[in-house]
């Protein structure tokens, strides 16, 4: 596999790195030399609390663990009773009525429902009046499935296992980093976002316009079900360990999706919370080789990273290697060598020089690689 990496990248390099409209010859369509950069992140477990009467709450704890959410069946709530899973602050919190589909928080399957994740490591749920007082006697409801975010340890070992997509040293840094030196870059970064994928594994999306659309890869998801989406899920300082406050929201709908072109359009719940974030524009044209470029994403399911410089490139900025690649498709694909890993799937890839998409990263192995947006736009215009 390194044998068959170090070819195609010695191919893709054989266009100048010097601008202009020079174009590479396509290599073989051959998916085994490119990887798709899903990650793991979480595990389910069973567990059986019943919640009411005497048990009016609960704490659940997984010391280390990122996130944590919660599954509930039979829940019966006389009216007024509500159902709370919070952090232990009560500063994230998420409540369901005997509706829970009312709340827009909840994803509801076969035997019940998925609540809202909790960032952190504690989960404290609670059944009660809606007052806050005890709940009505005949109120009940069950937890019986849990999805744990891997720890620190757990995530490093998923990360060695993963295939690598890191090319030379690792050059991303948190998105605060960049708001001095590069207030324009740093200022595309709100409209990125974190997709949890049905609690345990993820990818990165991002919004595509003034409505509500946003865009990653088809391999990410073609369902909505149960998908979360975390904005500002970032350090608030440069290499900081604990994230800002997070805005979540679920997908809606899937507008439209391609395996060919590696895509999925998709609409959010509570689009109103997002209006802070504001959105991307898409460059729809074939890039220059050796136009500078960089990515946005949550790499390794990281707080949110900005993939800017390339210490192969004479540590100067990331810049386009090749155009009309193959990738799920014919010349699909430009190449780059920005650094990504797992969890960087669906990343937005926007030129500097006009600060506009124009690629959709979805393989690893460096050289990486993104779908050209062009194509993406031409199938997806009237739908923005």
């Amino acid at each position: 596999m390194r044998r068959t990496l170090q070819l195609l990248a010695a191919a893709l390099l054989v266009v100048p790195l010097l601008g202009g409209t020079a174009k590479a010859a396509p290599e073989p369509l051959d998916r085994t030399q490119r990887v798709d950069q899903t990650q793991r992140v979480g595990e389910d477990e069973a567990v059986s609390v019943v919640l009411g009467g005497k048990t009016p709450s609960t704490t659940v704890e997984r010391p280390g663990s990122w996130y944590l959410k919660t599954h509930f069946t039979g829940l019966r709530l006389v009216a007024g009773d509500v159902l709370t899973v919070s952090d232990p602050t009560g500063a994230e919190s998420y409540r369901y009525t005997a509706d829970v589909t009312a709340s827009g928080k909840a994803t509801v399957d076969g035997t019940g429902f998925w609540a809202m994740s909790v960032t952190g490591d504690r989960a404290v749920i609670s059944l009660r009046g809606r007052d806050g007082g005890p709940a009505h006697p005949a109120s009940r409801v069950r937890l019986d499935k849990i999805t744990r975010g891997y720890t620190e340890a757990e995530l490093a070992r998923a990360a060695e296992l993963a295939p690598k997509s890191i090319c030379g040293t690792n050059d991303y840094r948190d998105v605060v980093c960049y708001q001095s030196g590069n207030p324009t870059e740093f200022g595309r970064t709100p409209a990125v976002a974190k997709l949890l994928r049905n609690g345990g594994s993820l990818c990165t999306a991002w919004r595509v316009g003034p409505n509500n659309r946003m865009l990653t890869n088809n391999h990410c998801f073609t369902s909505g079900t149960g998908i979360e989406v975390w904005f500002n899920y970032q350090c608030p300082t440069c290499g900081g360990t604990t994230s800002a406050t997070v805005t979540k929201v679920l997908v809606s709908s899937v507008l439209k999706t391609s395996a060919a072109l590696d895509y999925t359009l998709f609409s959010v719940t509570d689009f109103a919370s997002l209006a802070s974030f504001g959105y991307l524009e898409l460059d729809a044209r074939v890039p220059a080789v050796g136009e500078e470029m960089y990515v946005i994403g949550h790499p390794a399911g990281k707080l949110k990273k900005l993939s800017l410089r390339d210490d192969q490139n004479g540590g100067g900025y990331c810049a386009v290697s090749a155009v009309r690649v193959n990738g799920s498709s014919s010349q699909s694909d430009i190449a780059y060598r920005c650094d990504t890993e797992g969890g960087s799937s669906g990343s937005p890839v926007l030129s500097r020089r006009t600060h506009k998409v124009i690629g959709l990263h979805h393989y690893g192995g460096c050289p990486n690689q993104g779908v050209r947006i062009d194509l993406v736009a031409a199938q997806i215009g009237s739908l923005l």
